[in-house]
């Protein structure tokens, strides 16, 4: 995979005025409300759609998903316990002042 920008001219497809996903550079777009599950069903069948026609951007969606595993594998810091402890108590303290 590049590091270049998706275009029309990478994958051949063709924007269709009555898709919304009618192009590389509008499936780039929505890539991470893709992701994450914030498409309109219209919208994600839209973007499946470009995806069974386009390889190149079915790589990329590929690539940002396994990002996406890797960071959150990666990013699974434990907070020690005192510090939980601290924080429960500060927030405790804080509610109980305010009343």
């Amino acid at each position: 995979m590049t590091s270049e920008p998706l275009d029309q001219q990478a994958c051949g497809s063709v924007p269709d005025a009555g898709s919304a996903v009618g192009d590389c550079e509008e499936a780039v777009r929505q890539l991470y409300a893709f992701l994450d599950g914030e498409l309109t069903d219209e919208l994600r069948h839209a973007f499946e759609a470009h995806l069974d026609a386009c390889n190149p951007c079915v790589e990329v969606v590929a690539f940002e998903a396994e990002l996406r595993k890797v960071i959150a594998n990666k990013c699974q810091d434990r907070v020690p316990e005192e510090l939980r402890e601290r924080i429960t108590a500060a927030i405790f303290n804080e509610a109980k002042n305010r009343k």
